[in-house]
């Protein structure tokens, strides 16, 4: 071609070497269509109209060819070698279907100007191989050897974006020499930042965004040229990545559910009765009527201090004997004869376990009361123990994901909050009674600010958190480098330790371990209604109308049985009621 040009046009050729590489296109783009428009009119030529008809329009992007479509397959169907190499098109792509190419042109610096030498070409068939025209290389530093490595970072100006999200990023007022008061940023995260700037050497322009800053919204702005990088609490998903990359894990995190250390104090008056069932204390009631009717059996008339006794006395002291040996405090007698005594051996063996079972299940009950909440872990949840309607969940954030996949099948029932801060504000207010969030926050808050919230179950759906930059990064490789080598030499841990392991709030907290009222009330009021019966038995036994029905109840046995009439009884009759004596 070159010759062609130099034999027939001498005066325009500029030498083959400052011929435009684009300039070899357009003459096989050319060429292609004056094929194709031969073609077409060599098909055509036997009609009466032009083989080149236009249809016109007064507005111009109306015009069109009449043939087109015939002119486009003459197109797809004409293959031949031009000066760019094989031209050949098809019906399903705008590109060539071969004979695509890409040429590389090295900056070199010469005689004081920069210029673009093409050193290296590419085509379907060869890949990458050197120029035609065989030029050097010349790499950085005015060297002819290529380097290793990767990009530098040292110098560049990055902007990076951060969330507030304690621990992770907070605000500090901080006072200079001067008292002027500055904003400084504290946390895991610009400490990490700080380390970074320090090995690689990098400008951070650091942008803090407020906390209601959705999450998605920043993978957006990182794909979208905002910023080049966002670190914070951004949980790695697959969904992310097809927007934006991330380095490797900065905090390995997973989930956890959050809910109000006081939500299951709730009053039980018959709590301390729980040890035994219902059946249990039947059994315990009939054992007691069983053992005091054969206490009067056995005893009634062997015993002296029944013997003398009136029928209801003998029948009071025969229930008190086994309710006292059950209890453990005695009575004030002892049994007489033989079959007396084994009875009492039978129950104390039976007091024996019944006190050593009470004592092990009350206690065991009173342990895990004290560590009850509302829910034990993420299967409650699911089940639905408590309404969807009160769990909180951050929008627009991986948890809301998790939620709508793992929960909820992709139903939007929970209660949305936009910042982390409002799960803890709604579930002090109980506008909420359960909230699902990272456990680093959690275990910062819960340990450090919120003494009266906690943690239920352990940790499910585990996750890491990255550093956002964007895709095809030119220093992703230096960055993820720095990274795993904070991870090899223990920084990230030491990180780690230093904001998330303090524990405020078991210093100052003044939460007791012990019973509360609502748990062993029952016991206190049962003990008053006990002692305001024996005041009023007390009571009873000083009033005159005790004499009184006291001989009814004589008058009515006389009538039934009046043989039964005995000593006492007749002065019983005759005795003033202050003269009167336990019967």
């Amino acid at each position: 071609a070159y010759d062609i040009w130099q034999q027939y046009e001498p005066e325009t050729f500029p030498g083959a070497e400052n011929v435009n590489a684009y300039a070899l296109f357009t003459f096989d783009a050319t060429w292609l269509l004056i094929r194709s428009l031969e073609q077409l009119c060599s098909v055509t030529n036997n009609h009466s109209s032009p083989c080149l008809s236009i249809v016109n329009d007064s507005f111009c992007f109306n015009r069109h060819l009449l043939d087109s479509s015939s002119l486009f397959d003459m197109i797809n169907n004409n293959t031949f070698l031009g000066v760019s190499g094989l031209v050949q098109f098809s019906t399903n792509s705008t590109d060539r279907v071969s004979g695509v190419y890409y040429i590389v042109k090295n900056i070199q610096s010469l005689s004081n100007e920069l210029n673009y030498v093409p050193v290296l070409v590419w085509s379907s068939l060869d890949a990458w191989t050197p120029h035609s025209q065989q030029n050097t290389i010349i790499w950085p530093g005015q060297s002819l050897v290529a380097p290793t490595g990767y990009a530098t970072i040292a110098g560049v100006i990055l902007r990076i974006a951060v969330i507030e999200a304690p621990p992770f990023t907070m605000t500090q007022q901080v006072a200079d020499t001067n008292g002027i008061i500055t904003t400084k940023l504290v946390g895991y995260i610009p400490d990490l930042l700080a380390i970074l700037q320090t090995n690689m050497g990098f400008i951070p322009n650091i942008t803090l965004l407020p906390a209601n800053q959705s999450y998605d919204g920043l993978i957006d702005d990182v794909a979208n040229h905002v910023y080049d990088m966002v670190a914070g609490d951004v949980t790695i998903l697959a969904e992310r990545r097809e927007q934006v990359s991330f380095t490797d894990s900065i905090y390995d995190n997973s989930l956890r559910i959050i809910v109000r250390n006081t939500a299951s104090a709730s009053p039980d008056f018959w709590f301390y009765l729980r040890p035994f069932s219902l059946e249990v204390r039947l059994c315990i009631l009939g054992s007691i009527i069983l053992s005091a009717i054969l206490t009067y059996l056995f005893e009634r008339n062997a015993n002296d201090v029944l013997r003398h006794k009136s029928f209801l006395s003998k029948i009071v002291m025969s229930i008190w004997y086994p309710l006292g040996t059950i209890m453990g405090f005695g009575v004030d007698y002892s049994v007489r004869t033989g079959a007396g005594r084994f009875l009492t051996f039978s129950v104390f063996f039976l007091s024996l376990v019944l006190i050593s079972t009470y004592q092990a299940t009350l206690t065991s009950n009173l342990t895990l009361r004290q560590t009850q909440n509302i829910i034990s872990g993420i299967d409650d949840i699911k089940n639905g123990k408590i309404p969807y309607g009160r769990i909180g969940i951050v929008t627009n954030s991986s948890i809301e994901a998790y939620y709508l996949q793992e929960i909820s099948n992709g139903i939007r029932n929970f209660y949305p909050l936009r910042t982390e801060g409002a799960i803890f504000t709604s579930l002090l207010s109980k506008v909420i009674d359960a909230a699902i969030m990272d456990e680093g926050v959690l275990e910062y808050e819960t340990s450090s600010n919120y003494c009266n919230l906690t943690l239920v179950g352990t940790g499910f759906d585990p996750s890491a958190f990255g550093i956002v930059f964007q895709k095809n990064w030119v220093y992703e490789q230096v960055l993820d480098v720095n990274i795993l080598s904070l991870r090899e030499s223990g920084t990230i841990n030491n990180l780690k330790s230093k904001w998330f392991q303090s524990n405020t709030c078991s210093q100052s907290s003044d939460t007791s371990t012990g019973s509360s009222i609502e748990v062993m009330g029952g016991l206190f009021v049962t003990f008053a209604v006990m002692c305001g019966l024996s005041l009023i038995f007390f009571i009873w036994l000083k009033l005159p109308i005790r004499r009184r029905l006291s001989q009814m109840v004589l008058n009515l046995r006389y009538r039934i049985c009046p043989l039964a009439r005995t000593s006492s009884d007749i002065q019983l009759d005759v005795q003033r009621p202050s003269d009167v004596i336990d019967v």
